[in-house]
């Protein structure tokens, strides 16, 4: 079974006055994630701010340390028949579900422990962590982790916004 993990604990302080980006994002995010053919459920990583959502969250203390808490936090929080996890982005607002398919679709059948979108080449969102390297998430986070490159130029990227359009 995979699950998506949303990373939504930041506290957006780039992105100007409220509300924080995640009470305007993440729906789009949530919904994407949704239409996906192969994520069996959703935990929402919070934070810095508390947002409403249908979802089943968690809350990460540690999350000023880095989005390397805030992931450990999530993974930690699937249950344990979760064989994997996608990782997206809460500020990811153009997350095509057949990314995240196509990722899924990868792991199953070539493998690997660690596997990411790129487009134009560009490692981006979605990232797929097999359980067996969840221990290994460094402070960084999973864009520290080598992976293996799933190309999705056929695709919109998934965006990351930082500042009030």
């Amino acid at each position: 079974m995979i699950h998506a993990v949303v990373l939504a604990a930041g506290a957006s302080s780039r992105y100007g006055s409220s509300p924080p980006k995640q009470v305007e994002l993440l729906p789009n995010v949530i919904a994407a994630l949704r239409r996906s053919t192969t994520v069996g459920g959703i935990l929402v990583v919070l934070g810095a701010h508390d947002v409403e959502t249908d979802e089943r969250t968690v809350r990460c203390p540690d999350w000023a340390d880095g989005p390397g808490a805030s992931l450990r936090c999530g993974l930690a929080g699937l249950p344990p028949e979760v064989e994997a996890a996608v990782v997206v982005l809460a500020d990811g607002p153009d997350l095509d579900p057949r990314a995240v398919d196509r990722i899924a679709d990868s792991w199953r059948t070539e493998g690997g422990d660690v596997l990411a979108a790129s487009y134009g080449g560009q490692r981006l969102h979605p990232v797929l962590l097999a359980r067996r390297v969840w221990p290994e998430v460094p402070d960084e986070g999973a864009r520290a982790l080598d992976a293996r490159l799933v190309a999705c130029d056929d695709l919109t990227p998934p965006g990351d916004v930082d500042v009030r359009p």
